[in-house]
């Protein structure tokens, strides 16, 4: 947690309006706190204090385009899968309208527990042995995530699971390409590569498109419990191995380029982690779901995941954003496409 950055404050004024309408002050006229989740490279959030309670609003970045940063859907998923998946925070007030904070946001449970971002686990100096049991509990949310039946929950309008992996492809080579600041020979080459060795046919699920370990919160340190997942903006319905791959890309390992461990900094780096291989084979072994194609996965995710840096350095290039975290990612979107291509030369994903 930090202060509210520079250029990213709320309007006092008007958001406390919204919340004594809402029912969840009682007076506009109440002292308040607010902090900034410091962890996160996309949607803003915020945590609110006041009148002894505790709530976490999230916002688009400024300058974003709407549609990469609905917060209606996002607060629709985690609204509507709650009864079949209660792992996620309960969801209080949605707005669309921008007379309260100029764009689209909504307000949501504070949920207690442990984030694990790099900072918390060096600061927990967590043993090796932790981790075996860290991963387990991740790696099982993750499947029972998949396997929501997201027709009995109501989002069966939430995408189109058919074809999925082909729009995908697609899209995020379209969106690269709109952002590009830098001539990436590596990115032409990846995107080829994937247009041309997709699967064809794959299993159907809700996919959620970010889970990695500072998106979900522990119970406590033992580390046995996932009380919710967080940041669902990008989730869908498609191929489980899709939302697979994505997780692998965030999931660094000492034996990765330093440049990579700095640019996706992720607890997953320290002793006792399983290797990305042997995530592989305990998501196959806990789904019962048999992980073909897997350099491909791989491969898109660290695509998508270089596109969403190269998106953001693209706003910062051009003034909409002055965080400084932001001032490399340009390099950081070269590097994953790099790492990309040598996996797909070396059909290795380790």
């Amino acid at each position: 947690m930090q202060n509210v950055r520079k250029g990213e404050e709320l309007n006092e004024k008007t958001l406390k309006v919204f919340l004594q309408k809402e029912g969840l002050i009682n007076s506009e006229k109440s002292d308040w706190k607010v902090t900034q989740f410091t962890h996160g490279y996309s949607n803003l959030t915020y945590l609110l204090q006041i009148e002894d309670k505790e709530y976490v609003l999230r916002r688009p970045p400024f300058g974003a385009v709407k549609r990469g940063h609905d917060m209606g859907r996002e607060f629709r998923v985690q609204s509507g899968v709650y009864s079949a998946f209660p792992k996620v925070p309960k969801m209080y007030a949605f707005t669309e309208d921008e007379s309260v904070l100029g764009c689209q946001f909504y307000v949501m449970e504070k949920v207690e527990g442990i984030i694990l971002n790099v900072k918390e686990a060096k600061k927990r100096n967590i043993q090796a042995s932790d981790f075996n049991t860290i991963a387990s509990s991740w790696l099982d949310t993750f499947v029972e995530l998949h396997n929501v039946d997201y027709k009995s929950v109501g989002l069966e309008s939430l995408g189109k699971p058919e074809g999925y992996v082909e729009r995908q492809v697609l899209n995020w080579g379209k969106q690269y390409l709109a952002a590009a600041t830098d001539d990436v020979p590596a990115a032409q080459k990846v995107m080829q590569w994937m247009e041309e060795n997709q699967p064809k046919e794959y299993n159907h699920s809700l996919v959620h498109n970010d889970f990695k370990y500072d998106n979900v919160v522990f119970k406590d340190d033992s580390w046995k419990e996932v009380t919710a997942v967080l940041d669902w903006e990008m989730a869908t319905l498609g191929d489980p191995l899709m939302d697979l791959g994505t997780s692998l890309g965030y999931w660094t390992m000492a034996s990765d380029h330093p440049f990579v461990q700095q640019g996706i900094p992720s607890p997953t780096i320290m002793d006792g982690n399983p290797k990305r291989s042997e995530i592989v084979e305990l998501y196959a072994q806990k789904s019962g779901r048999a992980v073909n194609h897997l350099v491909f996965y791989y491969a898109f995710g660290l695509f998508k995941i270089a596109v969403i840096a190269q998106q953001i350095y693209y706003r910062y290039n051009k003034g909409l954003t002055t965080d400084p975290r932001f001032a490399q990612l340009n390099k950081a979107a070269e590097l994953l496409c790099n790492l990309a291509l040598q996996a797909i030369q070396k059909q290795k994903i380790d």
